[in-house]
């Protein structure tokens, strides 16, 4: 499971459709509704968020306005209810956000390298909507591979 911090934008059509997946997991794993993945440790900010399935309702809003800009169809009844004015962001480490990218575009140089070229011009790395930035390192529930 891969529940990307970095703005969803630098995802190749794979990474996209992947990550609406494994929101829809984390989704249901956060409401008790699945069994498995309980313990992920891509979980880790969702659990410890005040309202962890507003929280991930709103980041898979985000992942859905990406695939419809995209011209993808999905169903949005999927997504939950959230409360934007009063959802606190999830705060995530300059490390983090730095490690995602080069992780994802180790990924897309060998998967995509229209994506991998594209995001090679990116100077200022962007983050989803729901989290925050903050300084540090990469995060403890990180799973280092790069």
């Amino acid at each position: 499971m891969r529940l990307w911090t970095i703005s969803f934008k630098y995802l190749d059509a794979k990474g996209l459709v992947a990550l609406w997946r494994e929101a829809l997991l984390a989704k249901n794993v956060l409401a008790g509704l699945s069994k498995g993945y309980k313990n992920h440790p891509q979980l880790d900010r969702f659990y410890a968020h005040e309202n962890a399935l507003e929280a991930v309702n709103a980041y898979l809003a985000e992942v859905y306005a990406q695939v419809c800009a995209r011209g993808y169809k999905f169903d949005a009844a999927k997504v939950g209810e959230f409360d934007a004015r009063n959802l606190a962001k999830i705060s995530v480490a300059r490390g983090q956000i730095e490690y995602e990218f080069a992780f994802l575009q180790k990924k897309l140089k060998s998967r995509d390298i229209k994506a991998y070229e594209r995001n090679l011009s990116v100077k200022n790395i962007e983050i989803a909507g729901v989290f925050e930035e903050v300084a540090g390192g990469i995060e403890p529930w990180e799973k280092v591979k790069i």
